[in-house]
């Protein structure tokens, strides 16, 4: 079985990497967007990043803008643009699928010159940063579907390898261009490429060689032949802060995560970042995050015990040794590991991966339902301790296939990921009448209905349903989600339900975004 979750032919950021490199590759973000940002806490690529949101809904911030996200958005960026990715709230996550690659490389002719009007395709038309574009099932399942042939190539290497990779990544982007919904043009229009590509190495410069003491505005500007007072004004220009405080953020920042991820000495991480006045490094660092340096770690650092106690929960849910999970469980609780901690980073953690190779076939439905009884053998234990920590579920959905219809193997697999999302699922069952249906979501105030049908002849109980929502006053307050086999996203508009998925995953994800609302 292929994984496609990471595959590297050269790492893009490499500073020493050749220009053949490119990179496919899915991440997941569970940093929530700040309310004060600046580029500082952006990262940016010398390649071309072509991202996607296949799970979860979040905040992508490109430059200066911060544009909503879900699954089905599809960016292209620009060389050395900086962005980064946020879930909305905390306790949710992001999934990016990403291909990073050298546009001169990978690009034919003029598709790869940024000096042409053809460059990528005309995706960056008209001074452009970036574009994205949110796509309809069909048009993402199509993009993805050449993603994953694109994988396949990087992966076996076979005769033309790369001739092949080059004709994917085109018809991507020819693909992209036809369903581009906005360009993001964050650069000031005054601004010259010239200019855009001197901040960018200014950027990247500090990126490489913040531990640098050396590292001033004065070299940088020798670097790049223009004056001192010159590159000043143009950074604080496009960055909108000057380049002594974008310089400190960015080894306060590195300083934070040595702080959480080692066991370095202060002085020693003082030393590593560049920072070398210990008076002034404890009152930065206290302005920018309101702790001593000794605080912070007390305050944010996981014990090794601690992050290899939840891994291992993770890891054994995946593989669905229930047994084995109930056992670290425990250990995890006598340890002093809250219960949400180790709901949230070993149990909900190791499902959300589950679900992410299921919906990109990794991993099927027996390896499902067997990580599914691993998650609520462990949540079982688990419960009496969240309700006295008052951790309440993230929302309440009621499931059941329709009335005449006795299957049930989609409707609860469905139900396993959802549990796996942190809901509390109330099961119907099978053969369930509307009136069934509408009483369970009043009596148990279900934010969502999900009804499942194998059989055609049981579609039309679906749209029975949503009437007698309607009749009973209580479809504005409940969303109504349908599956199976039979059922399309037509079909889900012309009988008025809210949300149609073709998988357990994909109507997993979309329970939650619907509790939320």
């Amino acid at each position: 079985m292929r994984d496609f979750a990471n595959v590297d032919v050269a790492p893009v950021d490499d500073a020493t990497a050749e220009c053949n490199c490119i990179r496919q590759d899915t991440f997941v973000e569970t940093g929530t967007y700040p309310e004060n940002i600046s580029f500082a806490d952006l990262y940016s690529h010398r390649g071309i990043e072509i991202s996607m949101i296949v799970g979860g809904a979040g905040i992508h911030r490109v430059m200066e803008q911060a544009i909503p996200c879900k699954v089905g958005d599809i960016y292209i960026l620009n060389t050395n643009i900086p962005h980064r990715y946020y879930t909305a709230e905390e306790g949710t996550s992001l999934v990016v699928r990403r291909i990073l690659f050298h546009p001169t490389e990978w690009l034919n002719g003029s598709y790869g010159d940024p000096s042409k009007g053809e460059y990528c395709y005309g995706v960056f038309a008209e001074n452009a940063t970036a574009s994205y574009a949110v796509l309809t099932r069909q048009a993402f399942d199509k993009i993805t579907s050449l993603c994953d042939l694109l994988t396949v190539e990087l992966l076996e290497k076979k005769g033309e390898w790369r001739m092949a990779v080059r004709a994917y990544l085109s018809l991507i982007m020819i693909f992209f261009t036809r369903y581009v919904n906005r360009a993001i043009k964050n650069v000031p229009s005054e601004t010259t490429p010239t200019e855009w590509n001197q901040i960018s190495f200014v950027t990247r410069a500090i990126a490489e060689r913040y531990g640098d003491e050396n590292l001033t505005l004065g070299k940088l500007s020798e670097a790049l032949f223009i004056s001192k007072s010159q590159l000043s004004r143009l950074f604080q220009r496009l960055t909108g802060e000057p380049f002594k405080d974008y310089l400190k953020k960015v080894r306060l920042n590195i300083a934070c995560q040595l702080l959480r991820d080692t066991d370095m000495k202060v002085d020693e991480i003082m030393q590593q970042c560049g920072l070398r006045d210990a008076t002034s490094f404890y009152k930065a660092f206290s302005l920018h995050t309101g702790y001593t340096p000794i605080q912070y770690r007390k305050t944010h650092q996981k014990g090794e015990n601690t992050m290899s106690i939840l891994n291992e929960i993770s890891e054994n849910l995946q593989i669905g040794k229930a047994k084995i999970v109930k056992e670290l469980v425990n250990q995890a609780l006598q340890a002093g590991i809250s219960a949400q901690t180790i709901l949230t980073e070993g149990l909900l953690s190791g499902m959300n991966v589950i679900g992410e190779k299921f919906k990109n076939n990794q991993v099927y439905v027996p390896e499902v339902l067997v990580a599914a009884r691993a998650m609520n053998a462990g949540a079982t234990i688990l419960k009496p301790y969240l309700t006295e920590e008052g951790v309440g579920a993230k929302g309440k959905v009621c499931i059941g296939t329709v009335q005449g219809d006795l299957h049930d193997i989609g409707k609860n697999l469905v139900k396993m990921m959802m549990e796996g999302k942190g809901l509390e699922v109330i099961d119907l069952g099978t053969d369930v009448s509307p009136q069934t249906f509408i009483q369970t979501a009043i009596d148990e105030d279900c934010q969502v209905i999900c009804l499942s049908a194998l059989l055609t002849t049981t579609m039309s109980v679906m749209a029975d349903v949503v009437r007698a929502a309607e009749e009973a006053g209580i479809r504005d307050k409940v969303k109504i989600m349908v599956g199976g086999a039979p059922i399309t996203d037509e079909f889900c508009r012309e009988i008025g339900a809210d949300v149609y998925t073709v998988d357990a995953a994909s109507a997993a994800d979309a329970a939650v975004a619907l509790c939320k609302v």
